[in-house]
């Protein structure tokens, strides 16, 4: 990654702003800089004139304000810093979040989930360093050190060109230095991932491993990957001591050159006091903000290696562009086959509607692929509002891919339309709610995972008249869940429900949003694969309800219980490939 990547300022407008009040307080901070080293300068040479404290004190007195000056804006130079990471992360986030979003659990499922969840979490919170350390000194780089060079090459020539000369030797340390950090710096990075992608799989698959006592090879390993990161950490640090020392010790150098030729004018008498003191005073400052850039590269590494990461995400249009291509379907057989009338013109999103009246979801030789391969070809069927519909065929057939394309998590071709309105691409769907075959429980209550998403959820909702906790137990009830308590606590991936619970706080979540949201068409997954008799009758019934307020419910479901209580069931056949 570049020091400033343009793609920051795109991605976040937050940086802009950043570097906007960066650049002012920089500026101001070297006029400080400069005051500084001339108060100073004419303190010390009205000392050595004799003359009088009295005379003496207003310049000292405006030398203290300086220096206090000065501390109010190195302090209101690292604010700004801290609060542009904060708001930067903030917005790097969302536009990821929005992003894996939009690309759908396919997309996921090519990429490693530890990977994803490395770079979104505890990638971007490095980048903490690279505005509070790193950045604020390329923008004093950029602005003090020209301005500064100028002063002292109108004060002295000679010293001026000195700068001039020896100052290009540090950005050559710093290139060189900056190859080396990089190298291990992304060695590193991918070390952290792999130890994250290790554990979170160990972590998933504990049980397994406990009952076939194959619990202590996989400690090993993670052991053997936590030693190669520990061992990758100490050789970035050991390069990021020796590149500070070999830029200080240019910098020492440098000036202590420009020092040595000061002396033996003054001694010469070519030189005054004033000056040579001046430009004694502003040399070390010259060459303080790109000594400071190399220095702080190294602690802003780990956030430039996760935004890399990171824009390497938001910026792969060209594979979500590819994903939405349409592709001609191969013959094959059909299913569920109904007459349905040509779609209107395609409307947003959100103009479709979320009420009873938004009619009857229909698909017309709707066609699913998966790579080269047809999962779904020429399906015709239609979901009729205030009807219980039910999805069924054997494993594979496609059905868990149906649900992708009606949550526009895959792309499709055909017609897609609810009410005689076609639906835009994409997962924009707020007339939809929906439970997939995972709970996807987090820690909290049950009622903050029932109500999941609900600050963002439409205003214009009907639970504005309905406190949320008396919505919350309602679609626990619907779900059959009414024996779990709003104010149960669950751990980590809903740890404390049984399966059948969780399977239930689930579908429970998506008859929260269906209810407070108004939504017209309401997906289940699988939804009673765990519960036992009784408590899939309770999750049968609340669709029930839902269907009876004139909702399009569709549920995929092999079981029994299921299928008998549907008003229409669609088969969905295998495909004979030839």
């Amino acid at each position: 990654m570049r020091p400033l990547d343009p793609r920051l300022l795109r991605y976040a407008r937050a940086a802009r702003r950043f570097l906007l009040i960066g650049a002012l307080l920089g500026l101001a901070q070297t006029l400080v800089v400069i005051a500084f080293a001339w108060l100073l300068t004419r303190a010390i040479t009205l000392m050595v004139a004799g003359q009088l404290l009295t005379e003496i004190m207003p310049t000292l007195a405006a030398l203290a304000g300086v220096v206090v000056l000065r501390s109010v804006l190195i302090w209101l130079l690292e604010v700004s810093a801290n609060r542009g990471a904060a708001q930067v992360k903030s917005q790097l986030r969302a536009l990821a979040m929005a992003k894996i979003a939009e690309r759908g659990p396919d997309w996921v499922a090519s990429r490693q989930s530890a990977r994803l969840s490395t770079v979104v979490t505890t990638g971007l919170d490095a980048l903490d360093n690279y505005f509070a350390r790193y950045l604020p000194q390329l923008l004093l780089t950029a602005i003090a050190t020209p301005i500064l060079i100028g002063v002292i090459l109108w004060q002295d020539l000679a010293s001026g060109l000195t700068v001039i000369v020896v100052l290009p030797l540090i950005p050559v340390f710093m290139i060189l230095i900056g190859r080396v950090t990089q190298a291990v710096q992304q060695e590193q990075w991918q070390a952290l991932q792999r130890l994250s992608t290790g554990f979170l799989d160990v972590v998933g698959g504990l049980g397994t491993l406990k009952i076939y006592g194959r619990e202590r090879r996989q400690f090993d390993r993670i052991r053997s990957i936590t030693e190669e990161y520990r061992t990758r950490t100490m050789k970035v640090l050991r390069v990021s001591f020796l590149s500070g020392f070999v830029l200080e010790l240019a910098a020492s150098l440098s000036v202590a050159l420009i020092a040595v030729s000061i002396g033996l004018r003054l001694i010469d008498g070519a030189l005054v006091l004033s000056v040579g003191l001046f430009v004694l005073l502003l040399a070390p400052e010259a060459f303080l903000p790109l000594r400071q850039v190399g220095a702080q590269f190294h602690a802003a590494a780990d956030g430039l290696a996760a935004a890399e990461e990171l824009f390497s995400i938001l910026d792969d249009e060209a594979e979500s562009a590819a994903s939405r291509v349409s592709r001609p379907a191969a013959p094959a057989a059909s299913t569920a086959d109904v007459a349905v009338p040509a779609a209107r013109t395609a409307r947003p999103a959100d103009e479709l509607g979320s009420g009873s009246g938004s009619g009857a979801l229909r698909l017309v030789g709707v066609s699913v692929r998966r790579g080269d391969t047809v999962v779904i070809d020429q399906l015709h069927a239609q979901f009729a509002p205030g009807e219980l519909s039910v999805v069924r065929g054997v494993s594979g057939v496609g059905k868990s891919t149906l649900v992708a394309a009606l949550l526009g998590f895959v792309p499709v071709t055909g017609a897609l339309t609810l009410g005689g309105v076609a639906v835009p691409a994409g997962p924009g769907r707020s007339w939809l709610a929906w439970a997939g075959q995972k709970p996807g429980l987090f820690r909290g209550t049950v009622a903050e995972n029932v109500a999941l998403g609900a600050a963002s959820a439409d205003p214009t909702v009907s639970a504005q008249t309905v406190p949320a906790p008396v919505l919350v137990a309602k679609a626990l009830h619907w779900a059959g869940a009414a024996d779990v308590s709003p104010a149960t606590v669950l751990g980590i991936n809903g740890d404390g429900l049984s399966g059948g619970q969780a399977q239930r706080v689930a579908a429970a979540r998506a008859i929260y949003r269906a209810l407070a949201n108004d939504c017209h068409v309401l997906i289940l997954d699988e939804p009673s694969s765990a519960l036992d008799a009784d408590a899939e009758a309770g999750l049968i019934a609340g669709l029930r309800r839902l269907a009876d307020q004139g909702r399009v419910v569709i549920v995929v479901s092999h079981r029994a219980a299921v299928v008998a209580a549907a008003d229409h069931v669609i088969e969905l056949q295998e495909l004979t490939h030839v």
